[in-house]
């Protein structure tokens, strides 16, 4: 299972996403998720199971597949719930609670 984070240009942002997928899917003891980061000029569909991005590249990455929006790239807990029902969806499982 792959996530990946992107942003326009695959360095700050997405970067902060995908440490703080990591985070998050080790405080729900979530295993065999591969987290990466790119630039949207280089991810096509098929490139990972699942997408995150910021609102801002919403229109952009629709067409990528399944994308998850993020209305505060910043938000921790916002995170914390996409991944976990990312997680859900994709039938991964959750043995720890996370942080609420």
């Amino acid at each position: 299972m792959k996530f990946l984070a992107v942003c326009s240009t695959g360095l700050g942002s997405s970067f902060m996403v995908h440490m703080n997928i990591e985070k998050v899917l080790k405080e729900l003891g979530i295993n065999g998720v591969d987290v990466d980061h790119a630039d949207l000029g280089s991810v096509a569909k098929g490139d990972a199971d699942t997408i995150f991005v910021g609102a801002d590249l919403a229109d952009a990455t629709s067409d990528l597949g399944d994308v998850v929006v993020l209305n505060s790239i910043i938000d921790l807990n916002e995170l914390r719930t996409k991944v976990r029902e990312t997680a859900e969806r994709k039938g991964l499982a959750i043995t720890a609670a996370g942080e609420n």
